[in-house]
């Protein structure tokens, strides 16, 4: 059976997925009293503003400029949620040594530090993203964050061949 969706209809699932993830973690963080460290913050809102991108995008015609721009921005978003998820993994799998204590509030950091020193801070990591609260079929939070991601880049790079002229 061969699917062939549009253009259009192939943003909004990715947007919806990628909605539904952060949803998921919410709904996981809710339902199981979870307190999420920095870096799973910084996962959201990377699906967030992936999600963003892919609906902003299934409202534009699939000429050549959309698609470049439509490969480089979300090809962007997901790099920098590959990378903020594989160094979660890292410092979750013991391979990068991070502080024991509890790292700063996000919105402190922000708050009290300078834009790129804050960034710094973030992508450090602290104690607390050290600790895996949750597994599904032994698998981490960071790590299915990771797949969905590398899901996003097949994604986009899909689109960018289907509807290459």
């Amino acid at each position: 059976m061969k699917f062939n969706f549009s253009f259009k209809a192939i943003n909004l699932l990715a947007a919806t997925f990628s909605f539904f993830l952060v949803f998921l973690a919410i709904f996981i963080q809710e339902n199981f009293q979870l307190e999420p460290c920095p870096l799973c913050i910084t996962q959201r809102i990377i699906f967030i503003v992936g999600g963003g991108a892919f609906f902003i995008f299934s409202f534009f015609n699939p000429s050549k400029i959309a698609r470049i721009l439509h490969l480089i921005v979300l090809l962007l978003i997901n790099f920098m949620g590959v990378v903020f998820s594989v160094r979660h993994i890292l410092i979750q799998s013991k391979l990068i040594s991070v502080p024991a204590e509890c790292g700063l509030d996000l919105n402190y950091m922000f708050d009290s530090f300078p834009l790129a020193e804050a960034f710094e801070l973030l992508f450090r990591g602290a104690g607390d993203c050290s600790s895996i609260d949750w597994t599904l079929f032994g698998i981490t939070l960071p790590q299915l964050a990771l797949l969905s991601y590398l899901v996003f880049i097949f994604v986009t790079l899909y689109i960018y061949k289907k509807y290459q002229k």
